[in-house]
């Protein structure tokens, strides 16, 4: 059987596992990265990104084509069944701190086109679609894996395998890994439809109709889309739901069904779940593989590509020597806190949105209500940075305060930043030989948010995920994180105080 040799073998490209291609693939490494479907699947699924999650994807070069084809909500609202608002969030401004848009509404193909485009402009990356993983098998420190492709069965050795595959994982199945059940398990009919008559859009506001009678989710999507969520009734089937009769009498308080094309009609369980193991040797998991939440934060997309950014950087560094494997346990010590944070949060607005009995709701809309209305409507949600790992420090999400005519992230790239305060002889931007990407003298600041993040600091040090890992004097930052991965971390330490 014909073997093939790699460092990184990723399992599923779909946006995660492509853009953990594009960030390794970028700094050299030698990927091969297996699809089982040649084709993006045509249809939205995921709705949602924030813009710390655009900004990692512009870091792997599909957040151009997904602000071609997205669009913000001025709203995010959950609604009794008389209409009263129970409670809310509306953007404080145009642009989040990382110069992104609070919410993109957008449309997934677009992504998965352009992540994929940019997977193919890179030479030691092997894209491989219609090629499906059989079965794997440890060795030594790393893994033999049997792929189906298009002439027959071959194997592949890699030093990591990275299951990008989804809730089902076979990479997860074939460790044994099982998953913590957070105790969400609700059916829904999720309904996409495409506006006719040129219409881009019904609404620019996000609904959770919270009516005990049958919760309804009511979505902007790209220009042009819309979705709907129903829960299902006790008792009721997919085929109940899924009728042209049954959907259109759903849609009609909503919408005029005349002027929709229904594009897809679905029955999904909306699950809260999270991989007990991220990490098991030279296996791991990323996205869906590794955590499932209920949709309510529109969150799922955006933790897979927090993963991907996490993960990428550190395996580069173990691969080229930088840093020791344990390095890599600080992956699931750094996103598993903050995915359960995240899902808590949406299970507890799903609690919210899926209450059936009218006794609850009549005492949930009480609870809620008694709060005065400028208290039930905040900004959008800002989620909390890490809490803890590799950092000295920091944790926060850095900002992007611009470089000359564009993005830092532009000049930077994926990388890890050294920001001084002071001017320097050499050039005002620089890759110095320890890997950083050096930034010097005064930077644009457009909201004054780096200078209030650096304060009398000398220096910011960034990770290439952009989490600050520090602020301070560069030699001693500089000291710190090379003393992080020389060390080897084996349990992520708490910020300094």
């Amino acid at each position: 059987m014909k073997r093939e040799e790699t460092e990184i073998l990723i399992v599923g490209l779909g946006p995660v596992g492509a853009a953990l291609g594009v960030y390794l693939g970028r700094m050299g490494i030698k990927v091969i990265a297996i699809e089982r479907d040649r084709d993006v699947y045509p249809l939205p699924r995921a709705a949602h990104l924030d813009h710390e999650t655009m900004r990692l994807l512009h870091l792997a070069g599909g957040a151009e084509a997904v602000a071609a084809a997205s669009q913000p909500l001025s709203a995010y609202e959950f609604r009794n069944a008389a209409g009263d608002l129970l409670m809310g969030f509306r953007p404080s401004g145009d642009l989040a701190p990382t110069g992104w848009p609070w919410t993109s509404m957008f449309h997934q193909p677009a992504l998965e086109h352009a992540l994929r485009a940019r997977l193919a402009e890179l030479p030691s990356v092997s894209m491989r679609l219609g090629h499906a993983l059989d079965a794997y098998d440890v060795a030594g420190d790393g893994v033999v894996a049997r792929v189906e492709g298009d002439e027959g069965t071959y194997e592949v050795a890699a030093r990591f395998i990275v299951g990008c595959d989804g809730g089902n994982s076979l990479v997860r199945r074939t460790a044994g890994i099982a998953l913590d059940d957070l105790g969400f398990d609700e059916p829904w009919l999720v309904i996409d439809a495409v506006l006719k008559n040129g219409a881009e859009r019904l609404t620019t506001v996000g609904l959770q109709h919270c009516d005990p009678a049958r919760p309804v989710t009511s979505m902007p999507m790209a220009p042009g889309r819309h979705r709907w969520e129903f829960m299902l009734l006790d008792g009721e089937r997919p085929e109940d739901v899924t009728s042209d009769e049954a959907i259109a009498a759903m849609l009609a308080p909503y919408a005029d069904t005349p002027a929709l094309d229904i594009e897809r009609r679905a029955v999904y369980r909306f699950h809260a779940l999270v991989a007990e193991k991220w990490r098991q040797g030279p296996v791991i998991l990323a996205g869906d593989a590794a955590h499932q939440m209920p949709p309510f934060m529109g969150q799922g997309l955006c933790s897979g590509t927090r993963d991907a950014a996490n993960l990428a950087w550190k395996i580069e560094a173990v691969l080229r020597g930088r840093a020791e494997d344990r390095l890599l346990d600080s992956y699931q010590a750094e996103r598993e806190p903050h995915v359960r944070m995240i899902t808590g949060m949406a299970v507890s607005m799903g609690k919210v949105v899926c209450t059936r009995s009218e006794e609850e709701a009549r005492r949930r809309d009480e609870d809620m209500l008694a709060r005065p209305e400028d208290k039930r409507m905040n900004g959008m949600l800002a989620l909390d940075g890490i809490k803890s790992g590799i950092l000295e420090g920091g944790g926060t999400v850095f900002p992007d305060p611009g470089h000359g005519a564009t993005r830092l992230d532009d000049a930077a790239g994926y990388a890890p930043l050294l920001i001084l305060r002071e001017a320097c002889d050499a050039a005002r931007i620089f890759r110095d030989a320890r890997g950083f990407v050096a930034l010097c003298g005064a930077l644009p600041d457009k909201g004054g948010h780096l200078a209030a993040l650096m304060g009398d600091a000398d220096a910011i040090l960034v990770r290439p995920d952009r989490y600050v890992f520090g602020t301070g004097d560069a030699a001693a930052l500089t000291a710190a994180w090379a003393a992080y991965l020389a060390s080897g971390v084996t349990e992520a330490r708490a910020p300094a105080a």
